[in-house]
C-alpha cells in the first residue's frame, strides 16, 4: 500500500486518508491517525434542544465549541436554551416554531448576525440589545413580548415584530 501511495503522489495520500475522516488509520496494525473527538462538554438541560445539538455535532464532525456556526432547531419542542451559550461561534441561530421564552443565553453569543425566534413564548427582548453584529432578528408571532425599547436594536437591519409592536424600530 505504501508503494502505491508514494507511486501516485501525496495528493492521493491525502485524498484517501480525509475519506477516512471519522476513522483510526492504522497501519501494519498500528493506529497512524485518530480523528479528534466530537465536542461533547455542554450542559444544555432541555432534551429537545440537546438533542437538535447533538445531531449536528455528528453531522458536521464539530470537535470543538467555537466550530458550531450555524444551528437550526425550529420547531423541535424546545423551552429552554440554557446552555446554548458555549457555542460561542454561533452566527446563524433558527429556533422558530418553539415554546422558548427566555433569552439570557443568547445575550452572550457575540458573533450571532442572525437569530429566528418567531412564534415561541419569548417575553424580554432585552438580552439581545447588547448582540453587536445582529443584522436580522425575528420575533414575530411572539404575542407577549415587550415591545423593544425605540433605538434598542438599531443595528438590525431586517426585524421582523409581533403586531402589537411599533414598526419604527
Amino acid at each position: 500500500m505504501l508503494h502505491f501511495l508514494s507511486r501516485c503522489g501525496p495528493g492521493l495520500a491525502l485524498l484517501l486518508l480525509s475519506a477516512c475522516q471519522g476513522y483510526d488509520v492504522t497501519l501494519n496494525e498500528r493506529v497512524v491517525y485518530s480523528p479528534p473527538p466530537l465536542f461533547r462538554a455542554f450542559d444544555i438541560t432541555d432534551d429537545a434542544l440537546r438533542a437538535c445539538v447533538q445531531q449536528v455535532i455528528e453531522d458536521e464532525s464539530i470537535t470543538r465549541a467555537g466550530q458550531l456556526e450555524s444551528l437550526n432547531c425550529s420547531n423541535a419542542g424546545i423551552e429552554s436554551i440554557e446552555g446554548l451559550q458555549v457555542f460561542s461561534g454561533l452566527t446563524r441561530v433558527r429556533l422558530s416554531d418553539n415554546r422558548i421564552r427566555n433569552l439570557l443565553a443568547l445575550g452572550e453569543l457575540q458573533q450571532l448576525q442572525q437569530l429566528y425566534l418567531s412564534n415561541n413564548r419569548v417575553v424580554d427582548p432585552v438580552p439581545l440589545y447588547a448582540l453587536e453584529k445582529l443584522t436580522t432578528l425575528d420575533l414575530d408571532t411572539n404575542p407577549a413580548l415587550q415591545c423593544p425599547a425605540p433605538g434598542a436594536l438599531s443595528q438590525v437591519e431586517q426585524l421582523s415584530l409581533p403586531a402589537h409592536c411599533p414598526g419604527d424600530n
